[in-house]
């Protein structure tokens, strides 16, 4: 990949702008972090640039329009960062205005500063990505990029897991400072590459969870390229499949899907039935809630008014056994509503079987880590990926953004 390692530069006195994904799940009553995985992942960066004298400003986000309840300052993303690294980085809550122009001006050797949360600007919301539709080029005149580029040297990128964004703060530095990547965004692609070239089999894929649009291209990949030798569905990705193999789940599951807009995946889910028999495994047992305990019941019997909402212990033993003789694990989603008691178990016993498999496993995704932290220790699993739709979008052979960025910026400078 001819894209520049952060280690290529001399920063002795030079001014760095490093742009950083801590973007965390948030505790929705305390509005406090509760899973720190990006946050220790970015470490070694900011420790290389700090000892090599470099005069740091820092860049992320944290929520967007779509988890508006998630959008709040990064301060204590500045603190938990000082905490670990044993040094001070001041947090600022302007992100490119006068009072971050004038501290990135003050800089000295070592020094840190955390810039505002980078969402707090209409052009780095995903909605505005989506409707306005700007190049890299036309990205320049925009507010954050006018304001920030006179007063850096050097452009550092170690946000991979937000690689498929199309935002200023990811793409457009490129085309006016020289730029590199850190050693996280070029282990994150050696990882994701293992899992799709070079997979010790058998190499199973479970896909779960609520946010099944990307896996759904994925599916389609890995199962081309046979790199998946079995695919195990739960969470909604499960119902679609068996709303795809003629079941009827039910009008509280279809309504579920139906007010999603999830319910297209349908038709694409029959062809991969069809196309990839015995490929594809969904689950044999569902489990609901009634009179305020787990039932569970097998899909011969359905349709039931309830929503279900884990797979049922049937599903789980068969799970458990094609993970424990597995290669390879990748997973993206959790089995179920891990966060209500009632529907952990097929969450818990798939994250269990995993921690006792003796081969390789990648997991990725913030609700996919913490579920899993939930029920193991995550030193358990092989590679802890610090990106969900990145990595989903990369395994689906999908260009993101900020690697033909990274691709272009290096070209243009050499």
């Amino acid at each position: 990949m001819k894209i520049k390692s952060f280690k290529e530069f001399d920063y002795t006195g030079k001014k760095v702008l490093l742009r950083l994904d801590v973007n965390s799940p948030i505790d929705p009553k305390t509005k406090k972090i509760v899973n720190e995985n990006r946050i220790e992942k970015c470490l070694p960066t900011i420790k290389y640039l700090i000892q090599n004298k470099a005069k740091i400003g820092i860049i992320a986000h944290q929520g967007d329009t779509l988890d508006y309840q998630n959008l709040i300052s990064m301060e204590e993303h500045a603190q938990k960062l000082s905490e670990k690294l044993g040094v001070n980085i001041e947090y600022i809550d302007d992100v490119c205005g006068p009072a971050a122009k004038d501290k990135i001006s003050n800089l000295e050797e070592g020094q840190v500063v955390f810039l505002g949360n980078l969402r707090y600007l209409t052009e780095e919301v995903s909605s505005f990505e989506k409707a306005v539709k700007l190049t890299p080029k036309e990205m320049l005149n925009t507010y954050h990029v006018r304001n920030l580029v006179p007063l850096f040297d050097i452009y550092v990128n170690e946000a991979f897991s937000a690689a498929h964004r199309n935002a200023p703060s990811m793409v457009a530095f490129q085309e006016l400072l020289p730029s590199a990547a850190g050693d996280l965004f070029f282990k994150e692609i050696e990882v994701l590459d293992q899992v799709m070239k070079k997979p010790q089999r058998p190499c199973v894929f479970i896909l779960g969870g609520a946010k099944i649009s990307d896996a759904f291209g994925m599916i389609r990949q890995v199962l081309e390229n046979k790199s998946a030798d079995h695919i195990l569905t739960c969470g909604v990705t499960g119902q679609v499949m068996l709303a795809a193999a003629g079941y009827d789940i039910g009008p509280g599951n279809m309504k579920f899907l139906s007010d999603r807009s999830l319910d297209e995946f349908i038709e694409p889910a029959k062809d991969y039935l069809k196309n990839y028999p015995g490929k594809i495994l969904y689950p044999l047992d569902l489990a609901y809630e009634q009179d305020g305990k787990r039932n569970e019941l097998e899909i011969e019997k359905l349709p039931i008014d309830q929503i279900t909402m884990d797979i049922g212990q049937k599903t789980i033993e068969i799970y458990k056994e094609i993970i424990a003789d597995a290669g390879t694990i990748f997973m993206n989603g959790p089995a179920g509503v891990y966060e209500n008691a009632i529907f952990d178990l097929g969450s818990m016993n798939i994250a269990q079987a995993m921690a006792q498999n003796k081969g390789f496993s990648l997991i990725g995704g913030g609700d996919t880590v913490t579920a899993t932290g939930k029920y193991i220790n995550l030193e358990d699993v092989s590679y802890v990926c610090t990106a969900g739709g990145a990595m989903v979008r990369y395994l689906s052979g999908v260009k993101l953004p900020l690697i033909e960025a990274m691709k272009n910026g290096t070209i243009k400078k050499r």
